[in-house]
């Protein structure tokens, strides 16, 4: 689930957009009327939602968005007239008077993006260290040198034996070279 964060400087208003989000589904994880507050609450929280006033009792919505980390987002509720000169990266706007039905839908879209980017992040391709791409470099170096291979060739066969094996691809390059160099 997404991490949602109310913050509002009237303790009773926060309740009530509390209220209606877990109404509407959702879980809030907090309720906070200061901007300190909300940074004490993100600390640790990888991502989530920030759904704040223009206002808050010791800071405005840009100077807490500064302050949240990259993974957050903010949902800013104002007036029209406040909302024409805010915006900015990350900062989804609302205009007050609030509907009930604006809120649980952009709220929806939201998180729906914040989980898109988990799954995509989780399925990106994990960095090698200098070190596994080093053992990778030495067995394609063996294999070319024995084998009579091009890199290409050799890169393809450490593949191969990778998923005949069942294993990933440094591990495979660990198993050639310990075979080779006995």
């Amino acid at each position: 689930m997404t991490n949602l964060i109310v913050a509002l400087p009237k303790p009773e208003d926060a309740k009530g957009i509390k209220n209606v989000l877990v109404r509407g589904g959702f879980r809030v994880t907090g309720v906070c009327t200061t901007g300190a507050q909300v940074i004490s609450q993100v600390d640790g929280l990888g991502d989530g939602i920030v759904i704040c006033g223009y206002k808050l009792a010791d800071m405005v919505y840009s100077q807490l968005r500064e302050c949240l980390p990259p993974g957050f987002e903010m949902l800013l509720l104002a007036s029209d007239r406040l909302l024409k000169e805010c915006g900015g990266e990350g900062i989804v706007c609302l205009s007050m008077p609030l509907k009930v039905n604006d809120l649980i839908s952009t709220v929806g879209m939201m998180e729906e993006g914040i989980v898109r980017r988990r799954r995509k992040a989780r399925s990106a391709p994990k960095a090698r260290s200098a070190e596994e791409t080093a053992l990778l470099r030495e067995a394609k170096e063996i294999l070319m040198a024995r084998n009579h291979l091009t890199e290409d060739e050799a890169h393809k066969y450490l593949q191969k034996c990778s998923m005949d094996s069942g294993t990933n691809l440094v591990e495979t390059a660990a198993m050639v070279l310990a075979m080779m160099k006995a």
